[in-house]
C-alpha cells in the first residue's frame, strides 16, 4: 500500500521507484517475478484448499465439539490466504500503475515533440512566405510558357497533318508517274524491236538487189 501511494503521487520518491521497477522488468527480473508469483499462488490455493477440508470436516460432524486445534489452523489458514491474496492484488496494481505512469510518460514526450514540430514549422511558415510568393510568380511565367507551347504545339500539328497530305498525294503521284514510265519503256522497247526488224528486212532485201545487179551485169559482158 505504501508504494501504491508513492506511485500516486508525484514526489521524488516517485522517480525513484519508478527507476527501480524499471531495472526489475529488464534482464532475469520478470521471470523472478512470476515464479514468485506462481509460488503464492500455489501456496493460496493449497491454504484455501485446507479451509475448505476444514469446515467440511465440521460439517460432517455436527455433533462433535470443535476441536481448538482445527479452529488455530483455520484461523492460520485464513490469516495466510487473506495476506497472501492480498500481496497478489497490490502486486499486480503496482505493476499495472508503473506501466501506465510509464505509459504516460512516453505520451506526453511524444506530444511535446509534436509541439516543438509544429513551433517549428510554424516558425518555418513565416519565414518561408517569401520564397512560397516566389515560387508562385515563377508558377505563373511557367503557366503562361506552357499557354505558348500548347499553342506553337497546335500550329505544329496543323503543319504536320498537312505535309502528311501532301505526302499522300505525292506518293499516289509518284506512283502514277512510275506506272507511266513503265508503259513508256515498254512502248519503247516495242518500237526498237520494230526498227530491229525493219533494219534486218531493210538489209535482207537489199543484199539481194545487189546480188541481182551483179549477175545481171555478168551476162552482158559474155554477150
Amino acid at each position: 500500500m505504501a508504494l501504491i501511494m508513492v506511485l500516486l503521487f508525484k514526489t521524488p520518491l516517485r522517480k525513484l521507484l519508478i527507476m527501480s521497477l524499471d531495472r526489475v522488468k529488464r534482464g532475469r527480473g520478470p521471470v523472478v517475478v512470476k515464479t514468485v508469483a506462481g509460488t503464492v499462488l500455489v501456496m493460496l490455493i493449497s491454504s484455501v484448499y485446507n479451509i475448505m477440508m476444514i469446515q467440511k470436516r465440521w460439517i460432517d460432524d455436527e455433533g462433535a465439539v470443535v476441536n481448538p486445534t482445527d479452529q488455530v489452523l483455520l484461523a492460520n489458514h485464513l490469516l495466510e490466504a487473506t495476506l497472501m491474496g492480498a500481496s497478489l492484488f497490490l502486486a499486480f496494481m503496482i505493476d499495472r500503475l508503473h506501466h501506465y505512469i510509464r505509459e504516460l510518460r512516453i505520451r506526453r514526450k511524444t506530444m511535446e515533440a509534436i509541439k516543438n514540430q509544429s513551433r517549428g514549422f510554424e516558425d518555418g511558415k513565416a519565414a518561408g512566405s517569401e520564397e512560397i510568393k516566389a515560387l508562385e510568380d515563377q508558377m505563373t511565367t511557367l503557366k503562361s510558357k506552357l499557354k505558348e507551347l500548347e499553342s506553337e504545339l497546335e500550329t505544329k500539328s496543323k503543319e504536320t497533318n498537312a505535309a502528311e497530305t501532301n505526302a499522300v498525294a505525292l506518293r499516289k503521284q509518284s506512283e502514277g508517274f512510275l506506272f507511266e514510265y513503265d508503259r513508256l519503256l515498254e512502248e519503247n522497247q516495242n518500237l526498237r524491236n520494230q526498227l530491229q526488224s525493219l533494219d534486218w528486212r531493210l538489209s535482207h532485201s537489199g543484199g539481194k538487189k545487189i546480188f541481182r545487179d551483179e549477175k545481171n551485169n555478168s551476162g552482158d559482158d559474155e554477150k
